[in-house]
Formats: C-alpha cells, sequence, structure tokens
C-alpha cells in the first residue's frame, strides 16, 4: 500500500504533483490546519504531514496521529511543532532551513530603505492628496555603518548587498571567524562595538536563551542618537518595550519590525508611532521562496517514505535504513559529546577535531560529525539540525576535521571531540556500552564516566579534602537531590573535575554559592 500524506496547508500544484509521481497518496486540504478538531479527527489516517506554519502540530494532534513518521515543514522555522514530543513518537521532523534566504535578507533590506527614506509614511501622506516635501527628510545608506547581527547564511547575503550600497559593514556572530569575515568583505566586533558604531542594526540570529532580548534597555542607551533598528529575524530578540521608549524619545530614530514576541500581532503600541515600518512576518514570502520550499519539502518527504532517505530533519541525521539499527547509539553518543562541548564553550570555535577509535571508524562518520556539530552549535544557534550543522560550520569558517585510528587504551571503541577557540582547547570523550546507553569516559585528559543525565553540574577544582562535602551541603541546603556524583582528577591535589547528576535544574543563585567554595574554579549547568 502506497504511503499516505496530508497537506494541511497551502502548497502549490507542482509539489502535490511530486508526490504522486513519486508514489505517494496525497490529500490537499490546505484549509485543514485552520482547524483543530477537522484535523484530529483526520490525522490518523496518514504517514506524512505536510504543513506550512497555520497549522500547529500539539502533543494533541501527536497522539492522535497513530501512523504519522514523517512531518515536513515548508520553511524553516518549526516554532508550530512539539519538536520533543514527535521525536518520543519516532516521527522525523524535517524543515527547509535554505529555501528562503534570499528572499528574507532582500526584505530586511527593502525595510531598511523605506526606513530611511520613511516611504511608508510618504506614500500615505502623497496618496492623501498632501504634499509635504519638506517633511519627509531621509538619509543616506552611502558610507553609513550597518551592524549586522547574526552573519550567517541570511546575514551574509545581506552584508554581500549592503556593501554593494557602498556601506560599511561591522558584524558580530560568536561563531563567525576571521577568516570567514574577511572571505565575506565584513569587519568582526564585539557586540558593544557593534552597538556603539552603529547607524543601522539588522539582526539575523535565531531566538536562544543568549539572544533574547539581545537588543534592550542597556543596548539601546550606548547605541549613536538617530540609530535605525530593522528585525526580520525573531521576535523576543528585540525587548519592545525598550523599543518603544527610544523611539518616542527620538534616540532610535526609526524601527522596521517583520516580527513581534506574540504573533499575530493585531494591536501593539508600537504601532501607534510615526517612526515604525510593520509587516506581517512577510520575510519569506514571495513567490520564488514559497515555490522553492514547497518543492523541497515535497521531495524530502517523499524520498523518505519510499526510500527511509532522511534529509534536512531536525530531530535525527542523515542515516540509511539498513545502517541505522547499529549507527543509533553512536549518534546519540556523538550529539550528546557535542553538546556537553558546545554548552562548555564560549569563544569563537576555530577548529573542532572529531576522533573515531576502533569499530566506529568504519561506521557512517559524516552522519556521527553531522550529529557531534549539531550537539556543538544548537546552544548558541537554536536551530541548527544534523544535515545543517556542516554548512552552518563551513558558512562560520570552522574547521572541522575527522580522525580514524585503531583501538587505543582500555575501551574497544570511542569518539572523542576536541574544541579550539582562540583561547583554550578542551576535549571531551565517550563510549557506548553493551547496554547501549552512551557514556562519558574523559574530559580534558581526566578519566571520569558516567552517564549523561538530563541534568548535570560541571564543576572544575583543584583537588583538595572537603570539596565533597561542600558541596553536598550547599545542594542540600538548597533542597536539590544529588542521583549521581562523579569525580577526576590528574593527580593527587591538582586539577579536577566533578559531575553531579541532579533530580533538577540547579538555580543560579546555587550555582554561585558552589562557586564561592574554597579551590572551585568553574560552575556549569548542563542539561540533556
Amino acid at each position: 500500500m502506497a504511503p499516505r500524506v496530508l497537506v494541511s496547508d497551502k502548497l502549490s500544484e507542482t509539489a502535490v504533483q511530486i508526490f504522486r509521481d513519486r508514489g505517494v497518496d496525497v490529500d490537499y486540504l490546505p484549509d485543514l490546519g485552520k482547524d483543530k478538531d477537522a484535523l484530529l479527527a483526520k490525522i490518523g489516517e496518514y504517514d506524512g504531514l505536510a504543513i506550512r506554519s497555520a497549522t500547529k502540530v500539539s502533543p494533541k494532534i501527536l497522539e492522535a496521529a497513530k501512523k504519522l513518521k514523517v512531518i515536513g515543514r515548508a520553511g524553516i522555522g518549526v516554532d508550530n511543532v512539539d519538536i520533543p514530543a514527535a521525536s518520543q513518537r519516532g516521527i522525523v521532523v524535517m524543515n527547509t532551513p535554505f529555501g528562503n534566504a534570499i528572499t528574507t535578507a532582500e526584505h530586511a533590506l527593502s525595510m531598511m530603505m523605506a526606513l530611511a527614506r520613511q516611504i511608508p509614511e510618504a506614500s500615505a501622506s502623497t496618496l492623501a492628496g498632501k504634499w509635504e516635501k519638506n517633511r519627509f527628510m531621509g538619509v543616506e545608506l552611502f558610507n553609513k555603518t550597518l551592524g549586522v547581527i547574526g552573519c550567517g547564511n541570511i546575514g551574509s547575503i545581506v552584508a554581500d548587498r549592503a556593501l554593494g550600497l557602498k556601506m560599511k559593514v561591522i558584524a558580530y556572530d560568536p561563531f563567525l571567524s576571521p577568516e570567514r569575515a574577511l572571505e565575506i568583505g565584513v569587519e568582526k566586533v564585539e557586540l558593544l562595538e557593534l552597538i556603539t558604531r552603529s547607524d543601522f542594526i539588522t539582526l539575523h540570529t535565531p531566538l536562544t536563551d543568549k539572544t533574547r532580548n539581545i537588543i534592550g534597555a542597556a543596548a539601546i542607551s550606548r547605541m549613536k542618537k538617530g540609530v535605525r533598528i530593522i528585525n526580520c529575524a525573531r521576535g523576543g530578540l528585540v525587548n519592545e518595550d525598550a523599543l518603544h521608549d527610544a523611539l518616542v524619545s527620538k534616540h532610535v530614530a526609526g524601527a522596521a519590525l517583520d516580527v513581534f514576541e506574540v504573533e499575530p500581532a493585531t494591536d501593539h503600541k508600537l504601532f501607534k508611532l510615526d517612526n515604525v515600518i510593520a509587516t506581517p512576518h512577510l520575510g519569506a514570502s514571495t513567490g520564488e521562496a514559497q515555490e522553492n520550499v514547497a518543492l523541497q519539502v515535497a521531495e524530502q518527504m517523499s524520498d523518505y517514505l519510499i526510500k527511509g532517505a532522511v534529509t534536512n530533519a531536525l530531530n535525527m541525521p542523515s542515516i540509511s535504513a539498513e545502517e541505522a539499527p547499529r549507527l543509533r547509539p553512536f549518534v546519540a553518543l556523538a550529539e550528546k559529546l557535542g553538546s556537553f562541548a558546545g554548552q562548555l564553550t564560549d569563544g569563537v570555535i576555530s577548529n573542532i577535531v572529531i576522533e573515531y577509535a576502533g569499530d566506529v571508524g568504519e561506521m557512517n562518520t559524516r552522519a556521527l560529525s553531522s550529529a557531534a556539530l549539531a550537539g556543538i552549535l544548537a546552544p548558541q544557534m537554536g536551530q541548527v539540525n544534523m544535515v545543517s550543522a556542516p554548512v552552518v560550520a563551513k558558512e562560520r569558517g570552522i574547521k572541522v576535521d575527522e580522525v580514524k585510528q585503531s583501538k587505543r587504551g582500555a575501551y574497544e571503541t570511542y569518539i572523542r571531540i576536541t574544541v579550539k577557540t582562540e583561547k583554550y582547547e578542551r576535549a571531551v570523550a565517550g563510549t557506548v556500552f553493551s547496554d547501549g546507553k552512551p557514556r562519558i569516559i574523559q574530559i580534558k585528559g581526566i578519566e571520569l564516566e558516567c552517564n549523561f543525565g538530563q541534568h548535570m553540574l560541571y564543576i572544575t577544582n583543584k583537588d583538595k579534602p572537603g570539596f565533597i562535602g561542600a558541596v553536598g551541603t550547599v545542594l542540600g541546603n538548597a533542597k536539590i537531590n544529588m542521583a549521581t556524583f562523579h569525580l577526576g582528577r590528574l593527580s593527587e591535589g591538582g586539577d579536577a573535575i566533578c559531575i553531579v547528576e541532579t533530580d533538577g535544574g540547579v538555580p543560579e543563585h546555587v550555582m554561585e554559592d558552589v562557586r564561592k567554595l574554597a579551590n572551585v574554579q568553574q560552575v556549569k549547568a548542563l542539561q540533556f
């Protein structure tokens, strides 16, 4: 029996025909995604679900989707899909991350030009029969400094076009290497320097815990008077209350916004200001981009349902059906080791070395390396999957090396990941035991064996008496239960590492108490 796919949002007829041509039985019901009850009633019949942004794939929908194997999002954003719930049910979630980059970049540039010349307000005034030539005095883009926050795929396209307009382009991106910055013609700077130097600021970064409110009251206060801000990336990057106050005071001359913290944004205090341009999340809304992502999602879903091929998946790597059972535990190991290293890395990564020893070196190391890179990059980049991670690393000039060697030491097979920055080098190694569970076996050359827990506290310290009791006392006083406690050291009295698995997250004030303990050097909360 042919696999069945439900298309619950609008896709082109060409995309729908791709499903049919590939041997997939497809039902095109483009308004179904707006009716939760109707979707709930029908979803159990299908192997695949193709969506845009209107369909909300909640845990309740997933619970009813008894046959569902794959969800394909025509576009990059998957805020409307509960990915953890889908993963728990073994449902692959795919997106099309590269189909609308040019369109989004062009929208940001259009917004910047409209802002510089007050085009929307001037147009409305003229159409109303007024001729207020003196009212709408604009500014040139020529020779102005554009600050690009986030210089990945979209940000680098914006930078390229802005350089063509003879603007000076500076960029802040923790993953942008000096070599990549030189290649694309931008000046790499720290965030504070970008904020203080820029005449225009445009954002092209995902929304993560580290980037939320990256433009807030404190940042705005350091900006030039008369700065103009463009956000076509994600709502939440700019603090809307702080922006409102700065626009009212005229410290910020204008803002052009395509995204908002709460969408749809139909009633907002920013809309009452005449120095604000707003569009309803149109960044990817061109015929070319919509067609590109529709065709891509149809091809990807068909390939998965017919051949078992996985492309642009957010919750699993590209793996063939034949090798999946043997490879899956090592994919989990690579991703978790990468996440461990990524969560501990703050500086600009210049080089990543992924070492495969023993039998694992004979496996599909491309998939394993992709999983490791996704783990490393995700803590700062947000939506990075196992397919896009190598592309993201290349865009930022991160050198990635694979090393394969025969068995060495006590373990039959292992993976070691070394992350190098301008200031330090950090390595973590792990293996898969006979129970199929990934384990850490070494950190920074220190032997230490432990499982990955959901909540872990990573502590570096000097090996001195009383340390274990002191940490236990701090956590105990905070009513935080320790599930496991693991120690390793280089030598007696020397550098040591402690990893504590806790039953829940450790609040920042408790970590601060641990940092104050004698001989403690670093404390970091990790999540897996």
